[in-house]
């Protein structure tokens, strides 16, 4: 009993002399100094010398005074302003009277000259020179008849039996001249002051109609009309006059021919002139255009 506690005491002793003789590990603290560098910039004033410059004085030459003119002309100045807008457009109407003179007539009618009216628009611009431009216009003219050709009333010129191309019969039943005509034109102009010369180059087209008594079912008992549509070719010279800013006065001679006067409708092709189809007309006309631009 005494030999065990001996034993136990020892053992004791022994586990805590072994204990106490380890060592204990021991914590590192590490530190670290960081130093942060900056540049700092200093700015200092330099003292400069001022170079020697040469700077020519400002002055207005008195010979730049001297071009300015004294007095100056109201119309040059408005001759000027206008010469500075040729490149615009200008444009118009027109309205006039006019007498015409057609050929193929002259065996009808003992009156030769033909009463009308006409109106018309266009357009015109400068080109090249101011003083010259170049116009387009269309015009309506309405004539009126010299002559009223009625089979059923009395003995005419051209009365009788025609027959179309196909050899279908037609009688002459009326005709007159009253009608309708459009021209379409390119005109070139020259301006010199107050005066405008041209010279033109047109299109016309005349629209005559004739009635005739035509076959239906074989039979001469239906009355229709026959109509000119061809397209006749011509020139024209003239004259202007500027009277106000906006006005000008017109004075204008016009030539075209006709070739192969012919009569047509949806049926039948008809020539009624076989034997001289060839005629001329001829027209003076006068009238006032007006500026609707400026």
């Amino acid at each position: 009993m005494l030999l065990r506690k001996i034993i136990l005491l020892f053992s004791v002793i022994f586990i805590s002399s072994t204990f106490a003789q380890r060592k204990k590990t021991d914590t590192v603290y590490v530190y670290e100094k960081v130093i942060v560098y900056d540049t700092i910039y200093l700015e200092k004033a330099i003292k400069l010398k001022p170079a020697k410059l040469m700077l020519s004085s400002l002055e207005i030459q008195a010979k730049e005074i001297k071009s300015i003119p004294q007095n100056t002309n109201k119309e040059e100045i408005e001759e000027q302003l206008n010469k500075i807008s040729v490149n615009k457009f200008q444009y118009g109407i027109y309205a006039g009277i006019g007498v015409k003179k057609a050929s193929w007539a002259e065996n009808i009618s003992d009156k030769n000259q033909q009463f009308g009216q006409n109106l018309g628009i266009w357009i015109s611009k400068s080109i090249i020179d101011p003083n010259f431009s170049l116009m387009l216009s269309a015009n309506i003219y309405s004539w009126n008849s010299t002559f009223d050709l009625d089979a059923n009333k009395e003995e005419t010129y051209l009365d009788g039996f025609y027959f179309s191309k196909d050899d279908q019969p037609l009688l002459f039943q009326r005709f007159n001249n009253k009608h309708f005509e459009y021209i379409l034109q390119l005109k070139a102009i020259y301006e010199w002051k107050n005066l405008r010369l041209f010279v033109g180059f047109l299109a016309n087209k005349n629209n005559y109609k004739m009635q005739f008594l035509v076959p239906e079912n074989n039979v001469l008992n239906k009355l229709d009309y026959f109509k000119s549509n061809q397209v006749n070719f011509g020139f024209s010279l003239g004259l202007q006059y500027q009277i106000f800013s906006r006005f000008l006065i017109d004075l204008e001679y016009q030539y075209y021919k006709i070739k192969n006067l012919s009569l047509k409708n949806s049926s039948f092709d008809f020539d009624i002139f076989k034997t001289n189809n060839t005629f001329a007309e001829r027209k003076i006309s006068l009238g006032i255009s007006y500026f609707i631009s400026k």
